[in-house]
């Protein structure tokens, strides 16, 4: 019989080397993972609970930004119950049958982790509530009139899903989630440990000042830390002495365009085309999209949480407002008083949302 328990089944597109190298460097066990210390507290409690009952740990939802370390820690709940674990995508469960295919194959106590669980198909979604309340699916054999329903068991798995867009999921299934944990962008020092241990499972030495530098410029994102922490030791390896400085870590970070608080080439165009062409906001972010040529999506879920996270960006009823401190960080000047009040009247109506 054919495994595929280290198989990946994802929507989108990974660089095969990329995906190595990220896998590499996670952490396979609690006391490894950093960070997130409210989420992985309280699963220390309910995983050591479910062991001692000997149970299955309740369905698990996690929801935050990209890059913070969801799909990590689902496979570390895996290896602490010492259980198998299924890894795919919503956008990859296409049909009703795709999805039993998955559930009909786990046994009990393993663990089947669905990223961007938002995505589902409704009618997959329809089949997984019976699945994690009853631990059985109803199959419809035959059609017309002959149709019958056989009624499979299952094994009593754990279901956790993953998504950076809470709101999107529909009430039913995000009520049959016993768990719930909320991610939050990672503080410099934490990502300052994360990097040094990167660094060290990667065979480079590196020094406070290049560990601080990157930790400052990771958008409060471990994904985003070990992209750069990589891109450096490529650096440091062709053009440097193979140790990385606070010098060469600074070189690379402005070849790759990235400057001193965290923004890329598109957060600023997005800055610049708002401050530019529509002077300052607010606009409408299909409109962003259709100016830069991206995809709405990409632009709320990637590019907009670290800019609003920084304060150089407003989301209004009215639409996108870029802030006084966008234009000082970009070196333009600053909108008179008038235009700030306007700003603060926009934030207040969308306070309540």
């Amino acid at each position: 019989m054919e495994h595929h328990d280290d198989r990946i089944m994802t929507g989108g597109r990974i660089d095969a080397d990329e995906a190595f190298a990220e896998l590499s460097l996670r952490p396979k066990r609690l006391g490894e993972y950093i960070g997130q210390k409210n989420v992985t507290d309280n699963l220390k409690v309910f995983i050591e609970a479910a062991r001692m009952r000997n149970e299955p740990l309740d369905h698990v939802l996690f929801y935050g930004p990209p890059g913070l370390g969801k799909t990590t820690l689902a496979g570390i709940i895996a290896n602490e119950l010492d259980v198998e674990l299924r890894i795919t995508s919503g956008p990859a469960i296409e049909r009703a049958g795709d999805l039993a295919a998955l559930l009909t194959n786990l046994n009990d106590k393993d663990v089947l982790f669905i990223d961007e669980i938002h995505r589902l198909n409704r009618s997959v979604e329809e089949v997984l509530y019976s699945a994690m309340e009853d631990y059985a699916i109803d199959i419809i054999i035959g059609k017309g009139p002959s149709a019958r329903s056989i009624r499979i068991d299952l094994g009593k798995f754990t279901l956790i899903g993953a998504t950076t867009r809470a709101g999107s999921l529909s009430a039913p299934l995000r009520d049959r989630f016993g768990v719930i944990g909320k991610f939050e962008m990672y503080r410099p020092g934490e990502l300052e440990s994360i990097i040094k241990r990167s660094a060290e499972l990667l065979c480079v030495e590196t020094d406070e000042d290049s560990r601080t530098e990157l930790a400052l410029r990771s958008r409060g994102t471990p994904r985003v830390a070990n992209r750069l922490l990589k891109r450096v030791r490529d650096f440091c390896q062709v053009r440097g002495n193979g140790r990385i400085d606070i010098g060469i870590t600074r070189h690379t970070l402005e070849s790759l365009g990235i400057d001193e608080k965290g923004l890329e080439g598109l957060d600023r165009d997005i800055l610049r085309l708002i401050i530019d062409r529509f002077g300052g906001g607010p606009v409408g972010i299909d409109t962003i999209a259709a100016a830069i040529g991206e995809e709405r999506v990409t632009i709320e879920d990637v590019y907009e949480p670290y800019l609003m996270q920084m304060g150089y960006l407003h989301r209004t009823q009215k639409g996108r407002v870029v802030s006084k401190d966008a234009y000082l960080h970009l070196g333009l000047k600053a909108p008179d008083a008038s235009e700030n009040a306007q700003i603060s009247i926009f934030e207040e109506e969308d306070s309540p949302q």
